[in-house]
């Protein structure tokens, strides 16, 4: 974690800071005085319903050394003579504050996104590099504007690769934010429908994403899904000076995965003549893997040294977690939906064999914008007969994936609910041992309290 004087730190932010308090060292930053330790600097963030300044005064009595305060707002009498920074905008001095850490730190970062996989592919990339480097990452889904600069300001002085997430809502943001990381090497592992409610059009969701090469120079690597032909016209018509890896299934890209197997333990694929084998679900993880293993082999690694660190991999929660309990197996993938994350998630349920039947639960696929309906009717539309025995879907959106389903299915195998107690209750009427589950939704639906309940009616 940063390690500064409060004279340093006003140095980074461009700020100053009274003499008396130039020596005192802060140890870590922190923005939530309920997980704030002693020594960090508190940096109180207004956001829409909150203003961190108002819980200044808690921060120095659980030990805060010292401050950073904007300028514009009220100070209570008790913080006169406590060590103050004063600046504009704490969120801007904070993001000014983690680049400066950044660029002091003697060690590589390597950056990503995309629409989906970037969280599996910070994982797996990590634990890839982990076997040869002291490597960092981003802690949880800590990526944006405020999480970013958090993680960067976590890291060790001595740590010598940092994989650092970057999500976004708009044009600009993934910008902004790799002017902060300055990658040395960049991955965006794919393009899809997410953010249709923000951006409109996929062609300006691609152009959110293509701002991380904005930041990369000649010596630099960027890594990309080659498979997404729009996405590679649009790189080769960029004047981009970098060095540039495609990867995917298409045999142009210059790392395609080959055989793909994908069983109960996780998923194998062969690059060339290397067999590579990761402990995740999915199909859609060789191409995160293929991102992770462009990323190793540029850093240096051998085939060796990437084989184990893919055996070690752990994704962050409710991403395809797998549970097994009392005879019936159940596929937890509740943190996001969209629309290619479902197909991925269904192509898993229907590649697993074998099982007494198959159950998928899918629920509402946020922030699609005016296509919403059509995307969720798509869905449906592509459920498969022959593989699913009962499809249950939750929310009203959702409904759509269900009445465009529900024709191809026998009378009662499609049913839509509106709450987590009746969508339990007739889950459990028909869960019989043998059965495979898959539980998938957007975060907001809170899908991972369904599983658990279910998890404690089935283990009872």
């Amino acid at each position: 974690m940063i390690k500064r004087t409060l004279q340093e730190i006003a140095a980074m932010i461009g700020s100053d800071v009274d003499a008396r308090w130039e020596d005192i060292r802060i140890h870590g930053v922190s923005t939530d005085t309920r997980t704030l330790q002693p020594g960090n600097l508190y940096i109180p963030i207004i956001g829409e319903r909150f203003n961190g300044h108002a819980f200044a005064l808690e921060a120095i009595r659980k030990g805060a050394a010292a401050i950073l305060w904007s300028r514009h707002q009220p100070k209570a009498p008790e913080l006169e003579g406590q060590p103050i920074i004063y600046t504009e905008d704490t969120l801007a001095a904070i993001g000014r504050l983690a680049a400066a850490y950044r660029r002091q730190l003697g060690l590589r970062v390597i950056g990503i996104t995309g629409s989906n996989g970037k969280t599996s592919t910070k994982d797996i990339l990590a634990a890839v590099l982990s076997v040869r480097y002291k490597t960092q990452k981003t802690f949880g889904n800590l990526n944006n504007h405020l999480g970013v600069p958090l993680t960067l300001l976590a890291l060790e002085e001595d740590t010598e690769y940092a994989v650092i997430e970057m999500g976004m809502s708009g044009l600009g943001e993934i910008r902004e934010l790799a002017a902060i990381v300055k990658p040395d090497t960049a991955i965006i592992t794919n393009v899809s429908e997410v953010h249709l409610g923000d951006l409109h059009t996929r062609e300006r969701i691609m152009q959110a994403k293509l701002e991380i090469t904005e930041s990369l120079g000649r010596d630099e690597l960027f890594i990309y899904n080659g498979d997404h032909e729009q996405m590679h016209r649009a790189v080769q018509e960029m004047n981009l000076t970098c060095k540039r890896v495609t990867f995917g299934e298409k045999l142009y890209n210059q790392l395609h995965a080959e055989e793909i197997r994908v069983t109960r333990s996780g998923v194998s694929f062969k690059v060339g003549e290397q067999r590579f084998e990761l402990p995740v679900l999915g199909r859609h993880q060789a191409l995160n893997a293929l991102a992770a293993i462009a990323a190793a082999k540029h850093a240096g690694l051998t085939d060796a040294e990437i084989r184990l660190g893919l055996r070690n991999v752990q994704l962050t929660g409710m991403r395809n977690e797998w549970r097994e309990v009392s005879g019936i197996s159940i596929i937890n993938d509740a943190y996001k939906s969209n629309p290619s994350s479902v197909r991925a998630a269904l192509d898993l349920v229907y590649a697993l064999e074998p099982f007494a039947q198959k159950i998928v639960v899918l629920g509402d696929m946020v922030e699609l914008g005016e296509e919403s309906v059509q995307l969720h009717r798509e869905i449906g539309e592509q459920l498969r007969e022959d593989q699913l025995d009962y499809v249950f879907t939750i929310g009203r959106t959702a409904m759509h994936i269900a009445q465009a389903a529900e024709g191809r299915f026998a009378p009662g195998r499609v049913i839509a609910c509106l709450d987590q107690e009746e969508l339990r209750r007739k889950i459990l009427e028909v869960l019989e041992e043998g059965t495979l589950l898959l539980v998938k939704g957007s975060r907001t639906l809170g899908l991972e309290s369904l599983v658990e309940s279910l998890t404690q009616e089935v283990a009872g």
